[in-house]
């Protein structure tokens, strides 16, 4: 996160039983969170028995006694509707009454959706809340919006994406002025599909910040601080730029230890692959914010381990402290 540096105190709901390791990982990565942030006070979602006895360890984290789970194979709107007592759905409900600023979860996407939107509630005038992901980049790092949460979308949502992209931008980017670019096939503003073309032109219309098209090689170049899209195209962008990172490695990693001479040049340039591994892994992204919804909800990847967990929630705080929800209600003009 960039920006200015909060300074009041914070109390964020985290899903215990969120994420492919759970639980230890994200009771590890509390621990690290509590330890890295004076601040800080953790409201943990659980079962008694996961969540007491590191309640009891620690002076600033109190139990949220969780006795379901939603798993990540579950129908996500069923499973949030009919675990009521789930650590999704009471870590959403928390943020409602106002037991925590904000929640964090490695849990099931699709099911933090739902308990946010139904549980937490939209921001006033948000049609619908978007996932934002920041990219990295080898000039500067980008937002890219919507990543999954909608696949189906109407001209006026992706306005509302740029508009909660640009507010996320100027806190995690530290950007007073981010550039929005309209995800596309071309450069030219009567490129792309029919819709395509609607959007840019309302975005040309009502977004000052607003600086036209941008192509795929965009994403991880800088080129723009926010690039807005419908949910399906974002989340295959999203997929593809990861799968790429994946492929690159293993690439890199083949070369430098295939033969005598690669190993000797990979030890002379260990230290900057593993900074660039790190630049693009789970640990730095930490989670990825649901825009439009009251207060902070952030989503970390399934794979998370205890130092992205960390990282997550320290993110979630500083949205939280930073008034996420706020920036969005006054970006969006309500």
């Amino acid at each position: 996160m960039a920006g200015t540096e909060p300074s009041k105190d914070v109390v964020i709901a985290v899903d215990a039983m969120g994420g492919d390791h759970a639980p230890q990982v994200v009771v590890e990565g509390c621990e690290q969170a509590l330890a890295a942030d004076s601040r800080l006070t953790v409201l943990l979602a659980g079962p008694d028995e996961v969540v007491t006895p590191f309640c009891e360890r620690h002076e600033r984290a109190r139990a949220l006694i969780a006795p379901e789970v939603i798993a990540m194979g579950e129908h996500p709107a069923e499973a949030v509707r009919r675990k009521r007592s789930s650590s999704i759905v009471l870590g959403c409900k928390a943020v409602k009454g106002g037991e925590a600023e904000g929640f964090f979860s490695a849990g099931s996407t699709g099911a933090c959706l739902a308990a946010a939107t139904l549980y937490t509630g939209r921001v006033k005038g948000v049609q619908r809340p978007a996932i934002a992901t920041i990219l990295p980049g080898y000039q500067s790092r980008t937002v890219l919006t919507d990543a999954g949460a909608n696949a189906d979308c109407k001209p006026e949502y992706l306005l509302q994406f740029a508009q909660m992209g640009a507010a996320y931008a100027r806190i995690a980017l530290g950007v007073e002025h981010p550039r929005v670019g309209l995800l596309n096939i071309g450069a030219e503003e009567a490129k792309g599909s029919e819709f395509a073309v609607q959007v840019h032109q309302l975005l040309a219309e009502r977004l000052p910040e607003f600086a036209g098209n941008a192509e795929g090689g965009d994403l991880l170049a800088g080129t723009f601080d926010v690039v807005v899209t419908d949910g399906f195209t974002g989340n295959v962008a999203l997929k593809t730029a990861e799968g790429t990172a994946k492929a690159m490695g293993k690439l890199i990693k083949d070369i430098f230890y295939g033969s005598a001479k690669g190993k000797i040049a990979g030890a002379l340039v260990h230290g900057q692959l593993s900074g660039l591994k790190s630049s693009m892994g789970s640990e730095a992204v930490g989670g990825s914010p649901l825009l439009g919804v009251r207060g902070a909800v952030f989503i970390g990847h399934g794979s998370s381990n205890a130092t992205a967990i960390a990282s997550g929630i320290a993110q979630t705080a500083y949205a939280a402290q930073m008034d996420l929800a706020g920036e969005v209600a006054q970006a969006i003009g309500s």
